[in-house]
Parts: structure tokens; sequence; C-alpha cells
């Protein structure tokens, strides 16, 4: 915050700049394993928002908004995309060059609104000449100003997370029981991991087995829960409704609450039926903006009546 985006259209001059020293942090108190396991997570995370996201709003050097709401376009993109496009700049030039450009940006902005242009104004007078061919012009137009992911962005790596996916389909192949997966030392990256993997839908054995060895319904991690209760959800597994109605009455946060509510409402039936109770119990504790967005999924499901 101490280099503020002068508006919403460079929000990424904010929080691509706060994720990516964050993750430096991360790295520094934790080691490299543990911010490459929260990168990895990041990236296919918003790998998948991307997906469903309009083109138009995927640049870190966003359009004008107009009358568009910005919480309307609110994604990962400026924290993750920006992060990882500060990454690019970092492994094209080296720490040893990159750290003291970083440093100098803040010094020399420091309590003052600045916007893209700026920074790329910059970017060309105090990093670029340090190595004239490390990126191109068509390298950075892909990043500020285009669409998705570029192609050769180096997407993040982390060996115990390998070993997560091993395990993971070792089990889906059916050579051995969920009990017998190693995870006395995992942490949360690595079971989030885990259940992000898994296919779309899981049989009710299947789900059965996964619960009795681990117990995440009820669990209260809701990173954990964001994940496994939306695939209850698309399996059918009842067995956790009533957790699913407790969890999303006693978090309020969108992040972690509107996987869970999308779920509900896609499938319909006797789960759109539940997400309108809970949702009716607990909007009074919900942030503006989460209510919104929950209405909004609740109003489009309505329209597709």
């Amino acid at each position: 915050n101490l280099v503020t985006n002068a508006s919403w259209n460079d929000i990424w001059l904010n929080e691509g700049f706060t994720s990516y020293v964050e993750n430096r942090v991360v790295e520094a108190l934790y080691g490299k394993e543990q911010s490459q396991m929260e990168d990895v997570i990041s990236q296919h995370g918003l790998d998948l928002e991307l997906k469903e996201m309009n083109p138009k709003w995927q640049a870190l050097a966003m359009p004008a908004l107009g009358t568009t709401d910005p919480d309307e376009v609110s994604s990962g993109v400026p924290y993750v995309k920006g992060a990882w496009f500060l990454q690019f700049l970092e492994q094209r030039f080296g720490r040893e060059v990159f750290d003291p450009f970083l440093r100098g940006w803040f010094d020399s902005h420091a309590f003052q609104s600045v916007n893209s242009a700026e920074f790329v104004a910059y970017l060309h007078e105090n990093l670029l000449p340090k190595n004239p061919k490390a990126v191109t012009e068509k390298e950075l137009d892909a990043w500020l100003n285009q669409p998705g992911i570029p192609k050769f962005a180096k997407r993040a790596t982390s060996e115990r997370l390998d070993a997560v996916d091993k395990a993971r389909q070792r089990w889906l192949d059916g050579k051995g029981v969920a009990s017998d997966i190693k995870t006395a030392d995992w942490i949360t990256q690595e079971w989030v991991h885990f259940l992000e993997g898994m296919p779309e839908t899981l049989s009710n054995a299947q789900l059965v087995e996964l619960d009795q060895a681990f117990h995440f319904t009820g669990t209260r991690n809701g990173e954990i829960a964001q994940r496994w209760y939306p695939l209850t959800v698309r399996s059918g597994y009842f067995e956790a409704r009533p957790a699913i109605a407790e969890f999303l009455k006693r978090i309020g946060r969108r992040k972690l609450i509107m996987p869970t509510y999308r779920a509900l409402i896609e499938a319909g039936g006797d789960n759109l039926k539940l997400a309108r109770e809970v949702y009716a119990e607990a909007k009074a504790g919900y942030h503006p903006i989460t209510s919104g967005s929950v209405e909004a999924l609740l109003a489009k499901a309505d329209a597709a009546k």
C-alpha cells in the first residue's frame, strides 16, 4: 500500500505487488518449497477463473470501466497475474538486478497514486536497459494488455505437490485405500492440491472412504472446505449437507463460500432450495458484496426457469 493504484483499472499495481512481496516473505520465513506450493495453487486457481471470465477484464491494465461496477469484474487477475508478471521480470533479470529496481520503485513513488503507464515508463528507464535483450515489447504487451496468461510464462512447480499428485492418482486407480496415503506431514496447501486434482465427481463410496480417512466434512479449515463441499454437491453426497449449511452460516468470507453456493445453485432441485434457505438465515451477517454475489447467482437461476 506504499504505492497506490490511481484507479480501479490499475489495481494490479497494488494487489500484484502485494502478492509478489508476500510470496517472497513466505519464502524467506518458510522456505522455497512453501512459496512454490502457494504459487502452484494460486496459478491453478487463476486458470480455472479465466475460463469463466470475459477476456476484456483479463488484462493487467484493464480498459476503462465506464458504468461497470468494479465488484462485477473483481477477480484473481490483479493478484495472481500481477505477481506472476513480477516473477517473470525477476526471472529474466535475476534478483540481484530486480530487487534494487523494485526498491527504487517503492522509494520514488511512496505515498503516491500511479497508473500502469507510469510503471511501464519507469520499467523502460530503470530495468530494461540493464539487459536490453531480456524482455521484448511484445512480451510486455502480452502481460499488460492481453487476456489470459502468456504462453511463455514459467509455471510454478513443487516436488511436494508432485508427490500429492502421485498419491491421488494411485488412489483413483484403485491401488490402495485412502487411509494408506501418508498425510501426517501434509500442510493446508497439500490438502488443497489433493482435492483440487480430483475428478469433477466421485462415487458415494469414494467420498465415504475419503471422509472416513480424513474427516473433511465438518472441517474448520475454510480452504479445505471450499474445495470439499462443492465436490460433495456435484457428486450427490448428501451426508455433507448439514455441515454445508453450518459452514455457510458460520463463514462470511466471499472467497470461501461462493464455490459452495455456486455448486448448490447450479445443481438445482433440493440443492438450490438449501442454498436459498441457508442464505435467508445467513445474509444478515454477510458483507454487502458477498450478498450481492449470492443474489446474482440466485437471480440467474430464477431467470433460467
